[in-house]
């Protein structure tokens, strides 16, 4: 697949980004910020914190350009470099604010089926959203990009049962969430 006329190569964007050249920067992050902040959305519970931890993450990207293996793909590089932006952004929130990482305590809960299979995805990743940051981290960390509750527990600095527990919760948190959008659209679909 040819690229469009102006716009150079990945790797020779890469190669400028590593002479810190500034428009090569710039090709990258336009190029990458739809998938950047798809990635960010659904860590943080607004734009303005995406784009926060996006910019972050870039930054990140500029400053380790070197380690990235031109074997591997990119955009998976990427992805992890943005996560852990995602991650560190959240330890500096939860510092600021005095919150804390709930107890660990095993919850055992029972799998509706279908319970999500009737969501679109939007509709899904807004109810993802409503969960309190420390479900929403976990369940996304899990749920999305597939790390285990060892992984977890160690990006985070939490025990395992606090992970699994977080995980549970944040299930029956967008359980209760999708139970109560179907009751509202219940109603007013027999008004």
């Amino acid at each position: 697949m040819a690229n469009a006329p102006n716009i150079p190569a990945l790797s020779d964007i890469l190669a400028g980004c590593l002479r810190n050249h500034r428009q090569s920067q710039e090709l990258l992050y336009r190029q990458f910020y739809g998938y950047g902040m798809s990635v960010c959305l659904r860590y943080t519970p607004t734009r303005e914190g995406a784009r926060e931890v996006l910019n972050d993450g870039f930054l990140k990207v500029f400053t380790r350009l070197e380690q990235y293996d031109p074997a591997q793909p990119f955009k998976g590089w990427l992805r992890r470099i943005l996560i852990n932006a995602a991650i560190d952004h959240y330890r500096q929130e939860v510092r600021h604010q005095h919150e804390t990482v709930d107890p660990f305590e095993q919850t055992i809960v029972s799998e509706a089926p279908d319970a999500f299979s009737q969501l679109v995805h939007d509709d899904l990743m807004e109810l993802i959203q409503r969960l309190s940051p420390a479900y929403r981290l976990v369940f996304n960390l899990y749920v999305i990009d597939g790390f285990t509750h060892e992984e977890i527990a160690g990006q985070l600095g939490i025990s395992i049962g606090a992970s699994k527990s977080n995980l549970a919760r944040a299930r029956e948190n967008l359980r209760q969430l999708v139970k109560h959008l179907n009751n509202d659209e219940y109603v007013r679909a027999n008004r």
